[in-house]
């Protein structure tokens, strides 16, 4: 990890997103690298929001905005002049997606074009991420993780949106950033597709683990729902540094790396929602306990896996902590929140321990 951060230390890199969930993590790691970050995104998404419990726009300049809006977004590029772009602004709910299915469209697919046609247009960007969904699939619901080179789907407009972004951003890799005509354009674009992502400090709705922290720290029984859907968990952590190390190759060796990669956990923590949710109560200790969703739910993936082994073997990206070790940190992240404790600090410590363990 040593050579990762002295990669990044000066890199002038932007953010679209940087005000959510993961965007937040990754502006706390990038800081602690030594780059120069700036922020692409709407308000906070959430209150409380871990932006602003541990002060993130002390750390890193921001433009508030919408990626929709095309202008803005060439401006900043113009303005900023990132060397790398790590794009991360979306519309990242799958109930939602039912709720608002043209918002999510509007975001997650014309967000993309927006930020890319920018990139074209501003020039001095030569790497870029597009960071997408293991839900990007067309899912068959088999015992295996799907690969890299598999067909693009989604059920729900959350999920298909961001197969759409998946063949958008391939559409202007082969029409504009073309591995062929790369002395011309300098342009490195690949995507990244991670699995559910967790940690301290999410408290988006209609997510497994911020309903769990919303419940315990009220006093109430922890409902959930698709007790027995499997999904890859993975501490906010592991795919961040996919996406870091897949940034570094794309600046490093241009277009070797101008492709899709899966950043997921061993397939020994695709458990199931119930098996989750019962170890985080027996982490969390009394008072925690949770009872079924028996109502009708929208449809969902009940089997989800992917395969890692292209990031294993030609990134040389593993996976770190193990999903209780991950399951650990949050709960301890969460009681420090309860306790009042310093947040950026207890963030900026899980970082360390993360890239030292």
């Amino acid at each position: 990890m040593s050579a990762l951060r002295t990669f990044w230390k000066d890199k002038q890199v932007l953010i679209t997103g940087h005000t959510g969930f993961k965007g937040s993590w990754l502006c706390l790691v990038l800081h602690s690298m030594g780059a120069r970050v700036h922020g692409y995104a709407l308000e906070p998404p959430t209150n409380p929001s871990l932006f602003e419990e541990a002060k993130i726009h002390e750390l890193v300049s921001s433009t508030i905005s919408d990626v929709r809006d095309y202008k803005s977004l060439l401006a900043t590029l113009k303005k900023v002049q990132p060397e790398i772009i790590i794009h991360m602004a979306a519309q990242p709910l799958v109930r939602e997606s039912y709720k608002n299915p043209v918002e999510t469209y509007s975001t997650n697919v014309m967000g993309t074009v927006h930020l890319l046609e920018a990139c074209r247009q501003a020039g001095g960007v030569k790497a870029i991420v597009n960071v997408t969904t293991d839900k990007c699939y067309e899912n068959r619901e088999w015992f295996w993780g799907y690969r890299e080179n598999e067909p693009m789907g989604g059920y729900d407009p959350y999920s298909n949106s961001k197969g759409c972004s998946e063949l958008v951003t391939s559409a202007y890799r082969s029409s504009f950033f073309n591995e062929k005509e790369y002395e011309k354009h300098g342009v490195a674009l690949a995507s990244a597709r991670a699995g559910n992502v967790i940690g301290g400090g999410d408290w988006a709705g209609d997510r497994l683990i911020p309903d769990f922290i919303r419940a315990i720290s009220t006093g109430e029984e922890v409902m959930i729902r698709s007790p027995y859907a499997v999904r890859p968990w993975q501490h906010v952590l592991e795919p961040l540094t996919g996406y870091l190390t897949l940034a570094e190759r794309l600046f490093s060796n241009g277009t070797a790396y101008a492709e899709a990669w899966n950043f997921g956990p061993d397939d020994s923590d695709a458990r199931n929602v119930e098996w989750v949710i019962s170890t985080i109560c027996k982490m969390w200790g009394k008072d925690a306990s949770y009872k079924i969703d028996t109502h009708p739910q929208p449809h969902e993936a009940s089997y989800l896996k992917l395969d890692c082994s292209k990031a294993k073997a030609r990134l040389g990206w593993f996976p770190r902590w193990n999903l209780e070790t991950a399951l650990k940190s949050i709960v301890d992240w969460n009681k420090a929140w309860l306790g009042k404790k310093d947040i950026r600090v207890v963030t900026e410590d899980q970082i360390s321990n993360y890239f030292n363990y």
